[in-house]
This record gives C-alpha cells, sequence and structure tokens, in this order.
C-alpha cells in the first residue's frame, strides 16, 4: 500500500509534540549560532531542472561565516568543477543545510534562498593560503532547528570500532577505472591523489 495524501500521512505519523516545534527559528539564535560555529562539515541540499543534489562541504578554516543573524556566507572551495549545486543555486534559490558536528549527535538543519557572489573583496577575505574560492554563496536563513540524535546514534556514526577497516572499500581509483572501461583511473590515480589533492585542496 501506498501513502498517497498528507492526510493519509498525518493519519499515521499523528501530530508533532510541542518539541518539534517549538525550536524552529527564522533567524539564528545564540544555541543555534554556536552550533554552526562548531562544525566542520555540513550537506548542502539544491533543486534545479534537471532534479536534485545533495553535495557535501568541508572547511576546517571556518565551514560558513556568519554575516548576521538571518545571513551565512559559504566560500566555494576547490572541487571537480561538476559545479551541481551551483548550476542550481543560479536557477532556483532553494538551498537545504545539513550541519554535522563530529563527537555531537545533534545536528542543525537550515532552509533558505541563496545566491552566489564573486565580489572581490569578500572573496579575498575567504582566502586560504593565498587561495581565494572562485565564488560565495550568501545564503538568506527562512527558518532552521535542530535535528535530535536518533539517527546519528543508530548509525554509530563517530563510533571509531564501526568505522569502516582500510582496504574494504573500493576506492576512487577502482571506481573510476571500471566506469571509464580504463580510461581513468585505476592505482596511478590513487597513488598520485594525496599529493594533487594537498597541491589543490584550497
Amino acid at each position: 500500500m501506498r501513502i498517497e495524501t498528507v492526510e493519509a500521512l498525518e493519519a499515521l505519523y499523528g501530530i508533532p509534540n510541542l518539541a518539534s516545534t517549538a525550536k524552529v527559528a527564522d533567524r539564528l539564535t545564540p544555541e543555534y549560532r554556536r552550533l554552526i560555529e562548531a562544525s566542520p562539515f555540513l550537506v548542502l541540499a539544491t533543486a534545479g531542472p534537471e532534479g536534485l543534489d545533495a553535495s557535501p562541504r568541508g572547511d576546517a578554516h571556518g565551514l560558513v561565516r556568519i554575516a548576521d543573524d538571518r545571513t551565512l556566507l559559504m566560500p566555494d572551495r576547490r572541487g571537480n568543477n561538476r559545479v551541481d549545486s551551483l548550476r542550481n543555486v543560479v536557477r532556483d534559490p532553494r538551498v537545504g543545510l545539513l550541519f554535522l558536528i563530529p563527537g555531537s549527535g545533534t545536528t542543525l538543519r537550515v532552509n533558505g534562498r541563496a545566491h552566489l557572489s564573486i565580489d572581490p573583496d569578500l572573496l579575498a577575505s575567504f582566502a586560504v593560503e593565498g587561495a581565494a574560492p572562485r565564488s560565495v554563496m550568501v545564503i538568506a536563513i527562512e527558518e532552521l532547528f535542530f535535528q535530535c540524535a536518533r539517527a546519528v546514534v543508530r548509525s554509530a556514526l563517530w563510533d571509531p570500532s564501526r568505522h569502516a577497516a582500510p582496504g574494504s572499500l573500493p576506492t576512487p581509483g577502482q571506481i573510476l577505472a571500471t566506469m571509464s572501461q580504463g580510461e581513468t583511473g585505476g592505482e596511478a590515480y590513487d597513488r598520485e591523489w594525496p599529493a594533487r589533492a594537498a597541491k589543490t585542496m584550497w
């Protein structure tokens, strides 16, 4: 059987309790500010004509900058140049962000609208080791709220004893070699990647 209507869904799950609704804010609170400042990693969700995208973002130098209690700034650090998320934002400003904090079960969800800025002074202010991002995403917060820790606890995400053993997963080079039928990837790709990434991290 399929759930076909919101009414059927609500009949199944019931009404959210106060703890599920009281936590929603339309701007940064002091507590939510602290969660953002502690997070080095988030997943950015966007939508565009081709469909949906969820992209990881990470930065030990400050993942996002808080411009004011309704605005976040996120530099676009070096990546694979697919620009899936950026392409979407240019055409559909809606974004969702899920912040994770190592060692904490609490996550933070932010929904809002974004645009890309290439203001030279703004780009320069985000430079790391002399490398500035090519764009900065300016995110206008519409709502934000913390997510309870059940998902992180169930997954044992931060439990080292549950981490994948070295060598137990396919490597990027192996995946690329298979997908490209040997045209790219392979052992050389995996061997050279650490040095290449170190030179192009920022």
